[in-house]
Order: structure tokens, then sequence, then C-alpha cells
């Protein structure tokens, strides 16, 4: 991290690095959940997977054509800057400066011919994409949540009930009837049903 703070020198990128590092920033946008959940919701309008695409060519062509050093912060304002004009949003879950320190790290590695870390991502590759997946962990926590939420539901319908057929089944005495004592129960207002 502190060499990402500080700002990366090291030296132009070579045609091999310039490549992998283009590969390793399709491999992070594809799991950027904010990012894949804008574009599929066409939060930048019809154009949206192209506003993506454009916002990855710009970080490559930064790290390729800018001279160095990169700092961290320049490279998160960046992206803050495309994603809020591209597709009217903020990303408040921190992802930016996630994506941001993996970049400048893969940034770094494939200054040095070092591309272990987008090999690891490659080959990590998940079946879908972030948002499908994120939809999944979304949806199987829904169910854990709705079927206690059903097991409540029934539970008061079942209490609701009960009380109804309570009400409905007790015939309601029309006067109160005197005991063997000869005296009578007189329910309070609160315990007598309107007539």
């Amino acid at each position: 991290m502190a060499a990402s703070n500080s700002g990366a020198g090291g030296g132009p990128l070579s045609p091999e690095g310039a490549a992998a590092l283009s590969e390793g920033v399709g491999l992070v946008f594809e799991r950027w959940t904010a990012l894949q959940m804008a574009v599929e919701n066409q939060w930048g309008g019809r154009d949206s997977r192209a506003k993506a695409d454009q916002l990855g060519a710009s970080i490559l062509s930064w790290f390729c054509h800018s001279k160095g050093p990169h700092y961290f912060e320049d490279l998160v304002d960046m992206m803050y800057d495309t994603i809020s004009e591209s597709f009217n949003a903020d990303f408040e879950d921190g992802s930016v400066e996630e994506v941001a320190e993996q970049l400048l790290i893969m940034h770094e590695e494939c200054q040095q011919r070092n591309y272990s870390s987008i090999e690891k991502l490659r080959n990590s590759r998940v079946p879908g994409n972030a948002v499908s997946q994120s939809r999944q962990i979304a949806a199987d926590e829904d169910d854990d949540s709705d079927s206690s939420d059903d097991e409540g539901d029934t539970k008061m319908m079942d209490d609701e009930a009960t009380q109804q057929q309570m009400a409905v089944d007790k015939p309601k005495p029309s006067k109160p009837a005197p005991d063997a004592d000869g005296w009578t129960t007189v329910l309070s207002r609160r315990g007598r049903g309107k007539n």
C-alpha cells in the first residue's frame, strides 16, 4: 500500500505488460459488483456497457501514457468523476478505493513483468458474473428471512383466526344469570360487546 500511496515509478510498461494490464483491468471490472449493477441496470443509459469499457480504457491509458508517478488519490478521483458523469451514481461502498488499489498493485507488477495477480484472477474465474452472484447471495439471504417471516405470518394468522373463532363460537349471554347462591356477576363495560 505504501508504494501505491507514494506513487509508482518503475518506468513504462512493455507491450506485454500493457496487454497483461489491459486483461487485468477487464478481469477486475468483471468482478466489480457495483459497476456491473450500474451496467446491467443501465444507470448510464443504453450505452452503459460502452461507458464501463471507456472507464477501463481511460484507466489503461492513464497507466500507459501519463508520466508517473501514479498516485492512488488521482486514480480514485478520476474513477469517482467518471462514474458520477457516466452513470449518474456515487459508489459509496468503498469499492472504488478497493479497485483503485488493486489496479495500482497490478500496474506495478506489470512494470516488473510479474503477472501473478492477473493469472490468479484469470484462474479464479467464477461462473456467472458479479451481479448474478450478488443477487444469488441476496436471494439466499431473502429465502432465509422469508421462511421465518412466513412462519411468523402464519402464526399471526392462526392467532387471529383463533381469536375470531373464540368470539364467534361463544354465545353472548343476553343477561347475566344468577349463580347457585343467587349472586349475579356483572361484567365491566370493557367486557361487554356493543349491542
